[in-house]
């Protein structure tokens, strides 16, 4: 018997704005804290002087490259945006995915009256991280993530103006778009948005997460 096509319409939905890849695993099954595997390079940070919440650290380029995710690390993928710098963010964070085997899963909002509740279904899924793309979700994080401060949140290519201890971001000068009014920032360059850069943001973003350094900026102008 042929399902409904009311029912059809509705699955072929949810497929468009949540799309997986990797194992396939369910995430609503019990899962262990992230561990990650290796450990952060000299100079990224200074051990005795640890970064304080919201500092900005500016880390040696390539220190962040021996550290990668765990077997089944959850991560969830939540853009929107068609420019060329969203664009090049998502690819990075695509290829490194695939290149850690990652357990990845895109949600793209359907309009702007979605942003925040996306974010809240993506909080739902419950993965391990959620990565943002695309500066139109600021704000809307800004308004989220602090009542959720268990979920931990990378930024790429953009930054919060005052994040809580579960948000960190990625962001060089070319990108450091704030939100909340502030308006695009007069160092603002889409060119600097380079398929190495983004790889680099979203490299570093992740190995600060898994390393417990959370709720900093990561200042990408040395790379």
């Amino acid at each position: 018997m042929r399902p409904p096509l009311r029912a059809v319409a509705t699955l072929a939905t949810v497929a468009a704005l949540v799309t997986g890849c990797s194992s396939g695993d369910d995430w609503s099954r019990p899962h262990p804290k992230p561990v990650p595997v290796g450990a952060l390079g000299q100079g990224f940070v200074d051990p005795a002087r640890p970064p304080a919440p919201e500092a900005t650290i500016t880390p040696r380029p390539g220190s962040w490259d021996p550290v990668h995710p765990p077997e089944d690390y959850r991560v969830l993928l939540l853009t929107t945006g068609d420019d060329a710098p969203t664009r090049a963010l998502v690819a990075a964070v695509k290829d490194w995915a695939e290149a850690e085997d990652v357990d990845l899963r895109t949600m793209v909002p359907k309009d702007p009256q979605d942003f925040v509740p996306s974010i809240d279904r993506a909080i739902r899924m419950r993965p391990d991280l959620i990565v943002s793309a695309g500066n139109d979700l600021i704000d809307p994080l800004a308004m989220v993530t602090p009542n959720h401060l268990s979920q931990q949140f990378l930024v790429v290519g953009a930054e919060l103006a005052e994040p809580t201890h579960n948000v960190t971001a990625a962001d060089w000068s070319g990108a450091s778009f704030r939100g909340e009014g502030l308006g695009m920032s007069s160092t603002y360059d889409a060119a600097s948005f380079t398929a190495e850069r983004c790889a680099a943001a979203v490299r570093a973003g992740v190995a600060a997460v898994l390393s417990d350094l959370t709720g900093i900026v990561i200042w990408l102008d040395q790379h």
